[in-house]
């Protein structure tokens, strides 16, 4: 029997001072195809509040509740990152307020028509060219969810 391999903790505290905040950000990328030898080289450490806002005073978290979005990936549960100071265009997933109450759609233009499209067949569209009571509160940059 050789010696114990020695355990480094990622992330924790050094003789240099209090350890960086995030997680650690290795070097080599993850092969979603065939498996590749890893790396245990660690180049960063990543902080998600980082990545995922780009503008914090515009920047707020939603939780979904439905399933009208589940052909782009936006599950029952999962979490979205909202940036109010991104311009909404054709094919933004944005939140907006209808009647009060807030949705998560795609926005589509056709013609001069506009509208809120889901991305579950079982839902229809919702044109919001006339409606009064309609607001755009900012674009989806980022969903998180749980495997």
């Amino acid at each position: 029997m050789g010696p114990k391999p020695k355990l480094t903790v990622i992330g924790a505290e050094t003789a240099d001072g209090p350890r960086p905040t995030g997680s650690p950000l290795y070097l080599e990328s993850i092969s979603a195809g065939f498996p590749s030898p890893a790396d245990d080289y660690v180049t960063d450490f990543l902080d998600l509040q980082r990545l995922v806002v780009k503008n914090p005073a515009a920047t707020f978290f939603l939780r979904v509740s439905g399933d009208s979005m589940s052909g782009a990936g936006i599950n029952d549960g999962d979490l979205l990152v909202v940036d109010r100071s991104k311009p909404a265009g054709q094919g933004s997933v944005v939140i907006a307020s209808l009647d009060g109450e807030l949705t998560v759609k795609r926005l589509r233009k056709r013609g001069a028509n506009l509208y809120l499209a889901p991305e579950n067949p079982d839902y229809a569209e919702i044109d919001i060219t006339e409606r009064e009571d309609t607001m755009v509160w900012g674009v989806v940059t980022y969903v998180v969810h749980k495997l």
